[in-house]
């Protein structure tokens, strides 16, 4: 992956936020509609139907200002190229684990998409493995805790 090819990744991925924030506000919309209408009124004392909606409507309504936030911080990252510095944000992160290549973009979101064709995988600094890649460049050994066993990968390249 070049660092042409970043501008290409992060589209890609500003795409997909882009979806689910659609998805997530719609799915709020039906939540509120849900909560207030005429069949949600409490029939007992014991009946929380309208509550719960709303209580569902809130936190979506919260995880939509997350999504907004992480979909600003992704169209707004920096694509620097990184030769002779360590890995930050906006970062493409090669690395070899038992001769086995994957490549890494940190970003501020998006955690766990695979973009351009799987060929590369979102990692944020508040992953593991975004955390033990940050601050890294060529050469340097990375362990890592995943799944409940400790990996060691080597950094070939920053870009």
């Amino acid at each position: 992956m070049s660092l042409l090819a970043k501008p290409t990744l992060r589209a890609e991925l500003v795409t997909r936020l882009a979806a689910d924030l659609d998805t997530l506000e719609r799915a709020h919309r039906a939540a509120l509609e849900g909560a207030t209408h005429e069949e949600a009124k409490a029939e007992n004392d014991k009946d929380t139907r309208a509550l719960e909606a709303s209580y569902l409507a809130r936190g979506q309504a919260a995880r939509i200002e997350e999504l907004r936030s992480t979909l600003a911080a992704v169209t707004t990252m920096p694509l620097r190229d990184f030769q002779d510095r360590p890995a930050a944000l906006g970062a493409l992160v090669t690395l070899e684990e038992d001769g086995v290549e994957s490549t890494l973009l940190l970003a501020p979101g998006g955690g766990g998409e695979r973009l351009g064709g799987a060929t590369v995988q979102v990692v944020t600094p508040a992953s593991p493995l975004g955390r033990a890649v940050l601050g890294k460049q060529a050469g340097e050994e990375v362990e890592v805790v995943l799944a409940g066993k400790t990996r060691s990968m080597q950094v070939v390249r920053v870009t």
